[in-house]
């Protein structure tokens, strides 16, 4: 009888591990079980994305308030066309408001950083963002410097 005890423990305390090795990657990589209510989708073009993907973070001031959720090419402009999904307690966008491609560290992830515009009209769902930075690339500016340096 106490040998049984010991071996329904056990597994209830391996059990309770795996449970928490999956709450933490679910953590870890941005998915959530819950379904996306209260949400509203906004679009932004950038001529450069660099290395942004789906469910990277949109930011305000540091603070999450949204993730990339699609990524595809605008055949008439020929840009990147990016779809955020914002919260929808986050309802103060205005139709000014702009988008950056940043970095986090040196050589991080790449997320979008939002800044809020002045104007009294919001934007709602299915809206763009004109104001748009494209994701600064070190290659590029590594190249340039390179170029400026033998030209002169």
């Amino acid at each position: 009888m106490r040998m049984r005890v010991l071996e329904i423990s056990v597994g209830a305390f391996i059990l309770a591990g795996i449970l928490a090795l999956i709450g933490l990657a679910l953590n870890v990589s941005g998915l959530t079980m819950s379904t996306s209510n209260g949400s509203y989708t906004v679009y932004a073009r950038f001529e450069n994305i660099g290395g942004l993907t789906p469910r990277a973070k949109v930011t305000m001031s540091g603070v999450t308030i949204g993730k990339v959720t699609q990524i595809d090419l605008d055949t008439d402009e020929l840009v990147a066309k990016v779809a955020m999904e914002i919260d929808g307690n986050v309802d103060f966008l205005s139709i000014d408001s702009s988008a950056a491609i940043l970095t986090a560290g040196l050589l991080g992830e790449q997320y979008i950083g939002v800044t809020v515009g002045a104007e009294e009209e919001y934007l709602k769902n299915g809206d763009f963002i004109e104001d748009t930075q494209s994701a600064l690339v070190l290659e590029e500016l590594i190249g340039k410097f390179l170029f400026n340096e033998a030209s002169e």
